[in-house]
């Protein structure tokens, strides 16, 4: 209704101008008309320059004929107008409804757009809108509406995949937990010894419940946005990790080889320093005996950047995504922890992901993997989606 009140005025006001411009033309055209139908010998002849006679110099019979024919000029003119707005009148009622039609079918996708957005929630994200027409703004609209439902779609699913891992994880310690004390308790001849012993595997599926539930609030600490930045320097949160990891290093056999150059950027200094550890002890733990862990920080072309590379097995360039996503591992039995969550990684690119920063992953042609994490100021970029690329 806005739209054919907006266009049916503005059709009325150039009518209203159109009609004014022709009226003030007609009038000024035929107003200067002269009439010759007359009797010759009744009228004095014209002026030596071949102009007619002033109408004062007129006979009086004549005088009253060039009244009589200003009068109906005027008379003329008026009906002119009379007409032409009466006509206007009609043509704008006709232009209206016709503006109405077609502002409702221009309008149709709108429509269509609105409605089936109405129909659509979290248990029917597969539908979409699918405008169909000419390649307009409406059904680019449509075409956007679209890709927002197939993003929402894959964020959905995503979050029920990692309710259902989580739930997953956290139900085998519980079970643990539970079967370890029934056990205990429906034993006749427990002692102190059994009790204890009892407690002590109840407290160690307590610790992993506690490690786990650590992971998933980093896990949603590094998924949202950095609130205050400050300067960090990746060489000296490197160095505080390598120092606490360093034994467990040894223990395992590796030979950790480093070169900390400065290397500041902004950030969370918390969140930098847990993706930092997760980095070195994701490949401390996937590796083999005597291989070795390369941790490097450097600054090249403005940016930040933290690389780690590691010896171990051969990693599929298939698999690459996967081990980013919560819960994946390269064992397609994701009920084997090992060592780990299934979660080291998926914080790495969270925290990524809030920084701005840049994954890039490569796998080894030998055995393991080597991951470059290259920063920029958080002041000059806003916050993406960290890429993950394989070579």
């Amino acid at each position: 209704m806005r739209l054919t009140a907006f266009y049916g005025g503005l059709f009325l006001l150039a009518g209203v101008v159109l009609l004014t411009i022709t009226n003030i033309l007609v009038n000024h055209t035929t107003g200067d008309v002269v009439y010759s139908a007359r009797p010759a010998d009744r009228f004095q002849p014209a002026s030596p320059d071949g102009r007619s006679a002033r109408s004062d110099h007129l006979p009086m019979d004549a005088r009253q004929l060039h009244a009589e024919l200003g009068r109906l000029h005027a008379r003329d003119v008026h009906q002119f107008l009379v007409q032409s707005g009466v006509a206007l009148a009609i043509t704008a009622v006709a232009c209206i409804a016709l503006g109405y039609v077609l502002a409702s079918r221009a309008l149709r996708p709108v429509r269509t757009i609105t409605a089936q957005a109405r129909t659509i929630s979290a248990h029917n994200l597969h539908k979409r809108v699918k405008v169909e027409g000419p390649a307009d703004e409406l059904k680019l609209l449509g075409d956007t509406f679209d890709e927002l439902l197939d993003r929402l779609e894959q964020a959905f699913d995503a979050q029920r995949q990692f309710i259902a891992n989580v739930s997953h994880e956290l139900r085998s310690p519980l079970a643990r937990q539970r079967a370890i004390t029934e056990v205990a308790l429906g034993d006749a001849e427990a002692n102190a010894a059994t009790l204890r012993a009892a407690h002590e595997r109840v407290l160690v599926a307590e610790v992993q419940q506690e490690r786990l539930i650590d992971a998933l609030l980093a896990l949603a600490r590094g998924q949202a946005s950095v609130q205050h930045p400050r300067p960090v320097d990746l060489a000296d949160i490197t160095a505080r990790v390598l120092d606490a990891r360093r034994d467990e290093a040894s223990r395992r056999g590796l030979k950790i080889s480093t070169s900390l150059d400065h290397a500041e950027t902004t950030g969370d200094p918390r969140l930098v320093e847990r993706l930092a550890t997760n980095l070195i002890d994701n490949a401390i733990r996937h590796n083999q005996a005597g291989g070795r862990v390369d941790i490097r920080t450097s600054t090249h072309s403005g940016s930040a950047h933290l690389d780690v590379a590691n010896t171990g097995p051969v990693v599929p360039a298939a698999a690459v995504e996967r081990i980013f996503q919560p819960f994946r591992r390269l064992d397609p039995d994701r009920t084997h922890s090992g060592d780990g969550l299934g979660l080291g990684l998926s914080i790495v690119q969270a925290i990524a992901n809030s920084h701005g920063a840049a994954i890039t992953t490569s796998v080894r042609p030998e055995g393991g993997l080597h991951i470059r994490i290259s920063f920029t100021p958080i002041a000059d970029t806003e916050p993406n989606r960290a890429s993950t690329v394989t070579s």
